[in-house]
């Protein structure tokens, strides 16, 4: 058996061997070091024993997959260390996440207290240095087994496992765990971890199951780490959109409303409405014409689109199915049906495409409790919705273009090099999310790494996440805690034209099945805002600023002269306002700054006498004297080339 390492080099050996003795061959120190194998590109277990020619690379936890598994066994510990102080808890599923990992329990909520207590059973349990040991079960004496420890929801997870599926456990001194691995050979490798905060989950993301106990913790290969870890996310939450929006009054949310459902206040529902004007008079001058749609359809709609099948538990639906007679509608969760019939109301021609259609559309989804967080995740939301119906020869040309205005509104928003592109693939393993079949797929997701490629896009690839009718590239950003989303999404859709009856007339008179792009340009609106907040910590370009300038006249003597300023300075299309209160200029500086304001202009006696400003900015500090006019001239030009300042270090 010829084994490659990483270097290149070959080891040969003459019967199988597990990872961890080949790591151990290599070096004793390697060996200790080790937290699992990458067999031909696959993260593996230590324990994983290999009998044919590969190529081997051992992780260690500096790796990304090796922290992965110090983090899965983290969360062994973790679950032990809870079963050790609370015994009657039931556990859940505690997998590694990017930012560290998570144990579900059905346990009452924990307290901080409960989490350093828990902590320091770890501590204890880590110290002890026990081997993790790992076997297998027949179906049967797996089930039996979880029901004898009264572990239900272990018993639910080994029921719904293919019934060829090799069941595996891990023990660790007292505790054993229903889990596929990989882990560590013991958990001395453990020296660097803190459980972070606890929060309700649904017992597999369903509203409608048992509500669980979740406790979220990081773990790192060093004590470095997690101190550099620790004090970046005391800095994120600084930057949180839900801590910043709300002390901002961008947005706030109200119980007796709902969850997923936030409240724009004037400030947010401003930048919103400005990002929506500017949206749609960039699309126009693209070419795309703007349609209004209904909020709601009949299912009828949504079972010709198969969204009926395919996204039902996502929708609200209003009405009783099991009624007969009854008319059931749903709220939209997309509008790309309703743009179809718009296509449809006359015969197009080839001379007609592409047909480009933009709508501000307000959508609706029936998103689970525990996955809802102030504005990116909600309920009811305002997207930059696009559909374009085109010829197979204008795919390429109509995807570029796409591309070419998310490009264009993310570095208008200071935000292009925040972002990742993903293609998202469908799963073949799993046909019954999809429509279609395997030689269509193929065929588009081909046509996509084309246009891709011939772009000069950098992109990686995802099985599993393309839309249930077609691939899609996914213009991915994490927020400030790390956690990943999709922005702007642009979909290849070879499917719904059928199902639709769409057709255009070619040049020889025959009618065809045009193809269908599926795009945002900036995205949902509720989700680029938190962004946005995120991004600046709430100092918002210029022209996204609710108050752009404020006036702050030294005492109430020059409050007739501020109010001239402040006259000339609105109908020039600044937005802005007067601070009149009788308090310190100081006073009134640091409240501004506080306001996250672009500009101060103090007024005072030299001022009024002058007929001048003196201007305090977040980009220079004190600016000095200005004329108005000048003054004036240069915020319209930064608003209307919508330019993006270097901001000054805050002033301590």
């Amino acid at each position: 058996m010829k084994i490659q390492l990483k270097d290149g080099s070959i080891r040969e050996y003459d019967g199988p061997k597990s990872v961890i003795e080949i790591a151990a061959d290599i070096s004793e120190g390697l060996a200790r070091a080790a937290a699992a194998g990458e067999v031909d590109g696959k993260v593996v277990d230590l324990r994983t024993v290999l009998d044919h020619d590969c190529a081997l690379n051992i992780l260690t936890a500096e790796d990304p997959g090796g922290l992965a598994v110090l983090r899965h066994t983290t969360s062994h510990v973790m679950a032990e260390a809870v079963l050790n102080l609370f015994p009657e808890t039931k556990v859940a599923i505690g997998p590694s996440i990017d930012t560290g990992f998570y144990y579900d329990f059905e346990h009452a909520p924990f307290s901080r207290e409960d989490l350093d207590n828990i902590e320091a059973e770890m501590k204890t349990i880590i110290k002890k240095g026990a081997s993790l040991e790992k076997y297998t079960l027949p179906r049967e004496e797996a089930i039996a087994k979880m029901k004898a420890e009264e572990q239900p929801y272990k018993v639910e997870l080994i029921q719904d496992l293919p019934k060829d599926a090799v069941i595996s456990f891990y023990s660790q001194g007292g505790f054993t765990d229903l889990c596929a691995g990989p882990h560590l050979m013991t958990t001395k490798p453990i020296r660097a971890f803190k459980l972070l905060s606890s929060s309700g989950a649904y017992w597999r993301g369903d509203e409608h199951r048992q509500m669980l106990s979740r406790i979220y913790g990081t773990a790192f290969a060093t004590k470095d780490e997690l101190k550099d870890y620790l004090h970046q996310l005391e800095e994120a939450k600084k930057r949180d959109h839900n801590k910043i929006g709300r002390e901002m009054g961008i947005f706030t949310t109200v119980d007796v409303i709902g969850q997923g459902l936030p409240l724009l206040m004037p400030k947010g529902a401003w930048i919103v409405q400005t990002l929506q004007r500017w949206i749609e008079d960039e699309e126009e001058r693209r070419g795309y014409m703007r349609t209004k749609t209904p909020l709601m359809a009949k299912k009828d709609l949504y079972i010709i689109s198969d969204h009926w099948n395919h996204y039902k538990e996502g929708m609200f639906v209003l009405g009783d199915e099991n009624k007969p007679g009854e008319e059931v509608m749903a709220l939209r969760p997309m509008t790309c049906p309703f743009q179809y019939y718009v296509y449809k109301q006359s015969q197009k021609s080839y001379r007609d495409l592409p047909c480009r259609y933009g709508e501000t559309s307000t959508l609706f989804r029936n998103e689970d409790s525990g996955e809802m967080h102030g504005l990116t995740r909600v309920r009811q939301f305002t997207i930059s919705e696009g559909h374009l119906i085109c010829m197979p020869e204008q795919i390429e040309e109509e995807f570029r273009g796409c591309v070419d205005l998310a490009k264009y509104c993310l570095t208008t928003l200071g935000l292009e090099e925040d972002v990742t592109y993903r293609l998202s693939l469908w799963d073949p393993n799993d046909r019954s999310k999809y429509i279609g079949d395997e030689e269509s797929w193929n065929r588009v997701e081909n046509m996509m790494r084309a246009i891709l490629n011939h772009i000069g896009i950098k992109y990686t690839e995802q099985a599993g996440e393309a839309a249930f009718y077609g691939p899609k590239l996914d213009i991915q950003a994490k927020n400030v805690y790390g956690k990943e989303d999709t922005m702007i999404t642009i979909q290849l859709d070879m499917f719904l034209a059928e199902r639709f009856d769409m057709t255009y007339i070619d040049k020889n008179g025959d009618k065809k099945r045009p193809y269908i792009i599926h795009r945002t340009s900036i995205g949902c609106y509720e989700r680029t805002l938190a962004w946005m907040i995120e991004k600046y910590a709430g100092k918002f370009p210029t022209w996204l600023c609710p108050e752009q300038v404020r006036i702050l006249p030294i005492s109430d003597r020059f409050e007739e002269y501020s109010r001239k300023v402040l006259d000339k300075l609105k109908a020039s299309g600044i937005r802005a306002e007067i601070d009149a209160r009788s308090e310190k200029i100081g006073y009134k500086i640091r409240e501004a700054r506080v306001d996250k304001l672009p500009y101060m202009l103090i007024i005072g006696a030299k001022e009024e006498e002058a007929g001048v400003v003196s201007v305090r900015s977040r980009f220079l500090g004190d600016e000095g004297q200005r004329q108005l006019d000048d003054f004036i001239h240069d915020v319209q030009e930064e608003i209307s080339s919508k330019t993006i300042r270097k901001e000054m270090p805050d002033e301590e």
